[in-house]
């Protein structure tokens, strides 16, 4: 609000409530905050008067579809803050606006009610609670209210005087809740928040997610060199025994030859050399077409198809990059940067060169039909099926670029997803999920001892993040195997996916590669595989008796299990007196989930775990049981300090808490 104008060109005073610290908003609404279907969405904001009136207020929300607003009021929570509440039924984007004013009529009864209690005389009292009910009679439109406040003021009129009534009556009728709720419709000289609240509201499957990234052409044999769809088909058979709901493919588009990668990322490649499915574009086509080795388009809506079967998604590689004998090169040489010796500027981190990748031009005169080409890409592949995409590198492209493809998708499709694929800057991930990215690849790779992994945590769940940013945790990727995995050790690898699928709520895994346990660099020093599938087809021998694949399908179940390992918002750290044993919970309902982790991949750790027994309402004389969901063991923990101890090759208790006697139970957590 504009005090000087206000002053200079209203007539009537403003109104006395402040709308103020409205919270969760991004950026003073310029960016949505994300919720997810049928999940109550919780709006505060503080509302504040001077003086001892007091102030109402409610929250008008709709569907940006639809004309109408919906309305709540606001609850009281005390010290001047307030809240409000719905559950989305409708996926999309939701917009909110707050309006508050004066509550005379509360305001009243509250001072009537002391006067009582006083004993003081109320005559004029009742005279005054009579006129601001006939005032508010006199404002609201003919229907159910209106005959409310008719029907009070002609009870009111035949009391002869205050002493007709007892006191307890003349309460008991101004604090009816019908009579409230008629005197609540009317918002006499209301302010309103200066501006709206936009929420975008996306399918569970954005909060609650495990994927499973392979490489389709891998699915091979002895006797066939190259996978194919109808091969990958039967391979989401092992996924989803594995327990994924999210299949994701790097990108299934002919591959570039020209200046093609060879193995372990070799600038010459040899014959029968694969190269990198991110080099897109040949003379078979570009990013709406298949690469023919894996079969056709009736092929991959079989897939996808048949992974909805089994209720899982496939999720897409969008890589807006190309190869040099991409069909857009010689179509639309104007989309690329030239250099001043006529050709064009390929992909470059110097030192590094890319011979094999064209990047974008999004600054090129002819940008708004470069955009329009990138934005009819992903709306043939929805038109296709595809409701999941994970989104190459999107912070070497514009934020605008994103924000408007975005938006445009999800104008028609609400049910697509983004995941962004950025490793980058903290302030440029989060901008991006500002944008409109679903979720995030994400630091957690790189975190691995305690204090990262607590200073980390918190700052996703407990900072303004928590509100837009999706972060997904993978311990692996095709382009990074962290120096904590390359060592043959099941434990680290056990270790390393339980934190990534009990701390949040959306992970996934490179796999076979993880799995299998694949842990050889290309070189000392190096994060890149030996012998990367990037660059060539792998034969993976999916029954190998060492094999994680059961130890995840056990995890996944937990998971899927436990609502309350779907979501991040009840997430928190408890106290352990080792620094190499970290634990932390997540609460659904009654349902309380304990993790902890041995981070010492070597050695036994053991501690004492504190848990908030208050807050939890156990007394700290009651004996409670904790249930290990991975051994199915029954422990009696009794007080807030309890004894864990965890060996390198079972690094981690997942406890359900029980206040009940159970049937198998032992003294201490000795793992």
């Amino acid at each position: 609000m504009q005090i000087d104008k206000l002053f200079n060109e209203s007539e009537n005073p403003p109104s006395i409530v402040v709308i103020d610290r409205v919270l969760p908003e991004i950026d003073s609404g310029k960016f949505a905050i994300k919720r997810y279907i049928d999940e109550e969405i919780k709006i505060t904001a503080h509302l504040l008067v001077h003086g001892h009136d007091l102030p109402k207020g409610r929250l008008w929300y709709r569907h940006e579809t639809e004309k109408n607003y919906t309305k709540v009021d606001l609850v009281s929570k005390g010290n001047d803050e307030w809240e409000a509440s719905f559950k989305p039924k409708k996926l999309g984007r939701y917009l909110c606006k707050i309006e508050a004013a004066k509550d005379s009529f509360t305001t009243w009864t509250t001072d009537l009610k002391k006067r009582i209690n006083a004993q003081q005389d109320i005559k004029v009292d009742l005279q005054i609670g009579e006129s601001i009910i006939k005032h508010t009679w006199r404002h609201t439109p003919q229907g159910k209210h209106k005959d409310i406040l008719g029907e009070a003021l002609r009870t009111i009129g035949t009391w002869s005087s205050e002493k007709s009534q007892t006191p307890k009556t003349i309460l008991n009728f101004f604090s009816s809740p019908v009579l409230e709720a008629a005197m609540n419709e009317f918002f006499e000289n209301p302010v309103w928040y200066d501006h709206e609240l936009p929420i975008q509201v996306e399918p569970l499957l954005a909060r609650y997610s495990s994927w499973y990234e392979f490489f389709p052409r891998s699915t091979v044999s002895k006797d066939i060199p190259h996978g194919t769809f109808k091969m990958a088909q039967d391979r989401l058979n092992y996924i989803k025994d594995m327990g994924f709901n999210v299949v994701y493919f790097p990108p299934i588009h002919p591959v570039g030859r020209e200046f093609r990668k060879g193995k372990n990322n070799s600038t010459k490649a040899e014959a029968g050399d694969v190269g990198s499915p991110w080099a897109i574009g040949a003379k078979e086509g570009g990013h709406k077409d298949i690469l023919p080795a894996l079969g056709t388009l009736k092929d991959f809506k079989g897939l996808i198809e048949k992974a909805r079967s089994l209720k899982m998604e496939i999720a897409m590689d969008i890589a807006f990059q190309c190869a040099p004998d991409h069909p857009y090169v010689k179509a639309h040489p104007e989309w690329f940067k030239h250099r001043p010796d006529g050709t064009i500027q390929y992909a470059e981190n110097p030192p590094k060169k890319y011979q094999d990748i064209y990047p974008f031009d999004f600054e090129c005169k002819e940008w708004k039909s470069l955009w329009q080409e990138l934005l009819s890409v992903v709306t043939y592949w929805v038109n296709q099926g595809v409701r999941v995409f994970r989104v190459d590198n999107p912070h070497t492209k514009p934020f605008h670029f994103w924000e408007w493809l975005i938006r445009e998708v999800r104008l028609k499709n609400p049910e697509v997803i983004f995941l962004a694929e950025a490793f980058t800057r903290p302030k440029m991930m989060a901008y991006l999920a500002k944008a409109g990215f679903s979720q995030s690849y994400t630091y957690f790779t790189w975190r691995n001892v305690k204090w990262e992994l607590t200073q980390y945590m918190t700052e996703l769940t407990q900072t303004e993040l928590k509100d837009y940013f999706g972060a997904n945790f993978w311990p692996n990727t095709p382009d990074i195997l962290h120096e904590h995995l390359q060592e043959d050790n099941p434990g680290v690898y056990k270790q390393r996916l339980i934190l990534a699928a009990t701390l949040m709520s959306n992970y996934g895994i490179y796999g076979p590669a993880f799995e299998l346990m694949s842990y050889q660099p290309k070189e000392k020093g190096s994060e890149e595989y030996l012998h990367s599938e990037k660059y060539e087809v792998k034969n993976w021998n999916l029954d190998d008796p060492r094999s994680l694949a059961p130890f995840i399908r056990q995890i996944n179940q937990i998971r899927e299990n436990h609502p309350s390992l779907q979501q991040n918002r009840t997430f928190r750290f408890h106290p352990v007196d080792n620094e190499s044993i970290i634990a932390y919970s997540k609460t659904h309902g009654d349902e309380k989930i304990v993790v902890v982790v041995n981070l010492d991949s070597r050695r036994s750790q053991s501690g004492l775990v504190e848990l908030p027994l208050i807050d939890w309402k156990i007394a700290e004389s009651e004996n409670y049981e904790m249930e290990d969901l991975l051994t199915g063991v029954f422990y009696t923990w009794r007080g807030w300090r309890n004894f864990v101890e965890l060996r390198p090759n079972q690094p981690a208790h997942i406890f359900k808490l029980k206040t009940h006697k159970n049937k198998l139970v032992a003294s201490g957590a000795n793992a």
